[in-house]
């Protein structure tokens, strides 16, 4: 195996999205060690890749549709789709302990039992505070789609939290 030592363009981009990147793919999977796979995938293949952006706004898009795509790739094999996480088997069984979430945990835990691309665009609207037209760039869907996946995440979470 071939050991490069990382440049400081490289590190500084690290240090930019790491945050970023990490966010997003916590969001989809709902779980730090996938998280942190997923971030370190990321960046790997950002060091691989070297891609030449653009701008600023190209820059971010790369970052979260890489981290989007890999996320997807994740879900897809067949180890993930036949197993179910220790949390969610300690979930079933556990009781409830009568300690209250507070309400930004609650919305939090809300979000995550939206389906997927609903997920997606609350995290990248709400959390990363990019506006329609820039979803659907880093989405590759028409701007029309997330205003309705937006509308109907909103209306999900309405009745989850209701």
């Amino acid at each position: 195996m071939n050991r490069r030592s990382l440049c400081a363009d490289d590190l500084e981009m690290i240090n930019k999205y790491s945050d970023k990147v990490y966010r997003m793919a916590y969001s989809l999977l709902k779980n730090k060690y996938d998280a942190d796979d997923i971030h370190q995938e990321v960046f790997i293949k950002y060091i691989s890749k070297k891609p030449k952006f653009e701008s600023v706004e190209h820059e971010n898009a790369w970052f979260l549709r890489v981290t989007i795509n890999l996320c997807k790739n994740f879900w897809k094999t067949a180890w993930v789709r036949k197993t179910v996480s220790l949390e969610e088997g300690l979930m079933k069984e556990a009781e409830p302990d009568g300690k209250e979430e507070t309400e930004e945990e609650q919305i939090i835990e809300t979000v995550k039992m939206l389906p997927q691309k609903y997920r997606i665009v609350i995290h990248l609207y709400y959390y990363e505070d990019l506006s329609i037209d820039e979803i659907s760039k880093v989405l590759r869907m028409k701007p029309s789609t997330v205003r309705t996946h937006l509308t109907r995440a909103r209306a999900g979470l309405r009745k989850l939290l209701a």
